[in-house]
């Protein structure tokens, strides 16, 4: 059985919050409030981008009650205390039972749900774990349970968008939203949910992207959600990644091709050769840089990423935070947080890879 919030070890704050009033309320305006990963994102340009973009993603095929079910299991399956404690505050606020919500945690048959909806459930677990990522023949199985291609598709950038969002909050040991957790569990919070359900129903347009050629970094992928907003996000987030000059563009190929090997993804691992021979490695380079996750072409900062980042693919809090916290004594809280969110945005893309490979 998957690990339950009160039984997930979670370390200190490893990121402080930064404080930005023109950012705070964008977010606020944006999404309808300030949290602890938003304060703490603050200086990544590119990350904040993306935290606006997904939040205010409209869903096209998908429910949202599938939406919020694949939030709770996903960051249950990541052991992410912040997203699940907040996943879970989140569904009771938005009148989901205590009872429903405690069966799909402990991975009981639930009554309630049927059949395409416990075959969501068990998808959005084993895309989350990939121990072995998901083969394209489930999402040939998903299709032919009455599910249409783009509901697929969107509900695989859903699992992988949220596994992003875990990543994030866990590698730097987000503090969890223990206000918002309270109030759904309190008499005030059972009060005024009506309300609050409004709000976070509230639709919000799509970004204004255009739709994205996917000819840029990871354009299969990118093409894979074709016909979703979500392919312009995707697209938007990983060119404005590799364009951010806190760490080499080398570097975080090397990171996408570090976890690809890891998730066996020669898909992804193809594409970040392409990018690491544009920035001048050969590819024996990128052989022996992949084998011993160092090279004459990285310094010392570099090395030490690569290492950690291969560490990102599968991990527990208890010892991913350690790592983490020893890693920006080493490379300082800026090359931290990017190398955080570029992690994150690798683990998400590689995983999504399973509807094209």
């Amino acid at each position: 059985m998957a690990t339950l919030l009160n039984e997930i070890v979670w370390g200190e704050s490893i990121l402080p919050p930064v404080s930005d009033p023109a950012w705070e309320a964008e977010v606020k305006r944006e999404t309808g409030g300030v949290t602890e990963v938003s304060r703490r994102i603050a200086p990544s340009p590119w990350l904040r981008r993306f935290y606006v973009n997904t939040a205010k993603l409209p869903l096209t095929a998908l429910t949202p009650r599938q939406a919020d079910i694949g939030f709770l299991v996903t960051a249950q399956e990541n052991e992410c205390r912040y997203c699940y404690g907040a996943a879970k505050a989140a569904m009771r606020m938005l009148g989901y039972s205590d009872r429903l919500i405690g069966r799909i945690e402990r991975e009981v048959e639930v009554a309630e749900l049927d059949e395409k909806e416990r075959a969501f459930i068990a998808f959005c677990r084993n895309l989350a774990r990939s121990k072995p990522r998901p083969a394209r023949a489930e999402r040939e199985a998903l299709i032919a349970m009455g599910y249409a291609p783009l509901a697929v598709a969107e509900m695989a950038f859903v699992i992988v968008n949220n596994c992003f969002g875990n990543r994030v909050a866990t590698f730097i040991a987000c503090p969890p939203e223990l206000g918002f957790e309270r109030l759904a569990g309190s008499l005030l919070g059972r009060l005024i949910r009506p309300l609050v359900a409004r709000k976070m129903r509230a639709s919000h347009g799509a970004p204004s992207a255009a739709a994205p050629s996917g000819n840029g970094a990871y354009g299969p992928i990118v093409r894979s959600l074709a016909g979703l907003p979500a392919a312009a996000v995707l697209n938007e987030a990983l060119n404005a990644a590799f364009d951010s000059p806190v760490l080499p563009r080398a570097t975080k190929a090397l990171m996408f091709a570090v976890v690809a090997r890891s998730l066996a993804c020669t898909l992804c691992e193809g594409e970040s050769r392409r990018l690491l021979l544009a920035e001048g490695f050969g590819e024996a380079e990128v052989d022996a840089a992949l084998a011993t996750l160092a090279s004459p072409k990285l310094d010392a900062s570099d090395a030490a990423i690569l290492a950690w980042t291969r560490d990102t693919v599968h991990y527990k809090p208890p010892t991913i935070q350690p790592l983490t916290r020893a890693l920006r004594g080493q490379i300082g809280d800026e090359a931290l947080l990017e190398a955080v969110g570029v992690a994150a945005l690798a683990n998400a893309t590689v995983r999504l890879a399973m509807l094209v490979e």
